[in-house]
């Protein structure tokens, strides 16, 4: 960074959950950070309101997962009506918990609480969502990005990152092609209401009623289901609340009632050509637009968020300029993956298949890993079950002085160091660490008490899962692996970190 002043580190347009996400990740990092959002208030609807095994963890990470779990519930049985009949559908097998994944199911939470729970987080942070604040333009040079809000105001800051949907502003003034397709003709009606008398235990649909199909989720925590109404092609629906009312009781003779939001979906799936020009950044649905299926968006939104935030922080403390490059070439294919598998299950669902209904695991995210990338080589050092770029796992472990989890370690904006056996143990002290950035907190694994603040593998699951017994392995911020480290190659381990951190 040069010595041009800026009025903040980081704008971000757009406060819904990757903009709020990557706000109080920046936060937290000590960093100046202002969050715009041109819609008058917070969102209202239910819209994505699947959180995944991997979100739960990032919001964990935040602190703000057992605000979630309590707003949140299960995902119920599917209940297919079927003339007089009722018959129940698993969509997706429940996962038991395991030591090394904490939340093994999907946490059905509407989109909007979502949105206040990371809102209230910020707020806890010292930042409040500018609402009603438009971005109109912005121009860039190599010290920084000048923004022009609609009020006239200008900005001046370090970065500005885009994660205002998929109407991108940020996105269209940057020239930055959006390649994919929007099917008008496929149009879905959600409409968040009250139904009489239809139980709350299941995802109610009726796959084939009157020419339509219609489902009706129960949100948790309230009496209200999200519908899904089918649109023909040249439909063009009646959204007046009593309209509604009398079309659902039309397709499913049930009363419809305290309508509260009202939206029309069309199937869009598309990919941005690139995520990073310069000094402006995107995240979220301004970079990737996916169907509904499989609850992917939304997730991948505020993994977008997560994986940025820490790189950004590191650069904006000195570190490579390089660092904000592997972004995008960790995310972009994921993004691409994710949006090949939700747009598979969509097709399955447009055809009634049974097969579109499925959830297995990789609509979870867990597996998804970064091996191979910039920071991953591949080729590089592993242990019998790990490779730099997978997710680091939970698992049991005692101390400093209580019963926790290796998650309780790596909660928080720095990185992890853990030391396996004592050649690793005895030169954990001495490995250099910038002192600029994120912090690096080091641990020694020990097999049983003793002297210091080691940690302890009370179960033997720690060593199982991490797959050694003798070296280093180092956990980025966002809970990836970073380097493994035998310890034949200590002395390198000084390279990742100029690679990582601030010199």
């Amino acid at each position: 960074m040069t010595g041009q002043r800026h009025d903040i580190d980081v704008l971000i347009a757009g406060a819904g959950p990757t903009g709020s996400t990557l706000a109080a990740d920046l936060l937290r990092r000590g960093l100046r950070v202002r969050l715009v959002d041109k819609a008058p208030h917070a969102f209202t609807g239910s819209r994505a309101k699947g959180l995944q095994p991997r979100t739960q963890e990032v919001l964990e990470d935040l602190g703000v997962l057992h605000e979630a779990h309590a707003e949140g519930g299960p995902y119920p049985l599917a209940g297919l009506h079927l003339g007089p009949l009722t018959a129940p559908w698993r969509m997706q097998r429940r996962n038991r918990r395991t030591p090394d994944v904490p939340y093994p199911d999907i946490l059905l939470l509407p989109q909007h609480r979502t949105d206040a729970i990371l809102h209230r987080l910020l707020v806890r942070l010292g930042l409040r969502v500018e609402f009603g604040t438009a971005l109109e333009s912005f121009e860039q040079d190599a010290d920084g990005v000048t923004s022009t809000l609609a009020s006239g105001e200008k900005i001046r800051s370090a970065y500005l990152v885009g994660a205002d949907g998929g109407a991108s502003t940020v996105r269209t003034r940057a020239g930055l092609r959006f390649a994919g397709e929007t099917d008008d003709s496929d149009r879905t009606l959600l409409v968040d209401g009250t139904v009489d008398h239809l139980s709350r235990d299941r995802w109610h649909i009726w796959p084939r009623t009157h020419g339509t199909s219609v489902g009706a989720c129960p949100l948790p925590r309230s009496d209200q289901f999200q519908i899904m109404i089918k649109l023909g092609p040249d439909e063009t629906p009646d959204l007046d609340h009593d309209a509604l009312a009398a079309r659902f009781r039309a397709l499913t003779g049930l009363r419809l009632r305290d309508i509260t939001w009202t939206s029309v979906f069309r199937p869009n799936v598309r990919l941005v050509e690139r995520y990073r020009t310069g000094r402006v950044l995107l995240a979220g649905d301004a970079a990737h637009v996916h169907t509904p299926a499989g609850a992917q968006g939304l997730n991948t939104g505020v993994q977008d968020a997560y994986n940025l935030g820490w790189k950004l922080g590191q650069v904006i403390a000195g570190a490579p300029d390089a660092l904000l490059d592997t972004y995008e070439a960790e995310r972009r294919p994921i993004a691409a993956r994710v949006l090949g598998r939700s747009s598979e299950l969509y097709r399955d669902l447009h055809r009634h298949r049974l097969a579109g209904l499925r959830r297995g695991d990789e609509e979870r995210q867990l597996s998804l890993s970064y091996r191979g990338g910039p920071l991953a080589p591949a080729g590089a050092p592993a242990t019998r079950t790990l490779a730099a770029g997978d997710r680091a796992p939970d698992a049991p472990c005692a101390g400093p002085g209580a019963e926790r989890r290796l998650f309780d370690l790596y909660q928080g904006p720095h990185f992890t160091l853990l030391a396996f056996g004592a050649d690793a143990a005895t030169a954990l002290p001495y490995l250099a660490w910038p002192t600029g950035g994120a912090a690096l907190h080091r641990h020694h694994v020990r097999d049983h008490d003793g002297p210091g603040d080691a940690v302890i593998d009370t179960t033997g699951k720690m060593t199982d899962l991490y797959g050694t017994t003798d070296g280093l392995i180092l956990i980025r911020p966002d809970g990836y692996i970073a380097d493994i480290i035998t310890v034949d190659r200590i002395a390198a381990f000084a390279t990742t970190a100029r690679a990582l951190a601030p010199a």
